[in-house]
């Protein structure tokens, strides 16, 4: 942090601020680019808390473990696509933009890690909040089928739809959506 902040201290639209980042308020910076090395074990709910701020945060540049980069990158049928790569889509594009090798760092860490650049999609997903809410139930036990996760909150008006046999993991990007809508509607929502 010194060698931060003594570094770059004349520079004047660049603000360092020290704290806790799931405690801080990002929103009081805004407009922002937001750049940081991620604590590893804290990745996920960064990238979730940048994900829930506005279009004022339109660009994000983290350096995470590679692990983390490879499940937010993830294509459909890949084992590393999951809840985090589907609710990261929906609202940004996410690109590589290099690895990191551990002897980058002093330590080196026991993991290869990558920068990853996110920005946020011009168009809004609508009612993202009830969405996400929705792909985490369709992946709420990743290895079950779509019929055994999403029965529980749908009855049986998810066994009439032509996913009820798939996993999550099966489907892109917009058929969560897609198959939202037509159970809502299904059920009287």
């Amino acid at each position: 942090m010194d060698l931060l902040t003594n570094k770059l201290t004349n520079q004047p639209n660049l603000h360092i601020h020290h704290a806790d980042a799931l405690d801080a308020d990002l929103a009081q910076w805004g407009p922002a680019v937001l750049a940081g090395n991620l604590p590893y074990y804290i990745t996920s709910p960064l990238v979730e808390k940048f994900l829930q701020l506005d279009a004022t945060f339109p660009l994000a540049v983290f350096l995470m473990q590679l692990e983390v980069a490879e499940r937010l990158l993830a294509k459909p049928h890949s084992r590393d696509y999951g809840y985090l790569t589907v609710a990261t889509q929906l609202v940004c594009q996410v690109e590589l933009v290099c690895k990191v090798p551990p002897a980058a760092f002093s330590p080196p860490p026991k993991v290869e890690s990558a920068a990853v650049r996110l920005r946020r999609r011009p168009e809004l997903t609508p009612d993202l909040p009830a969405l996400l809410k929705f792909v985490g139930r369709c992946f709420t036990h990743k290895r079950k089928t779509l019929r055994n996760n999403l029965r529980p909150f749908y009855g049986t008006a998810i066994d009439g739809m032509p996913e009820a046999g798939l996993r999550a993991e099966q489907l892109q990007l917009g058929q969560f959506g897609d198959l939202r809508s037509r159970l809502m509607s299904s059920v009287g929502e």
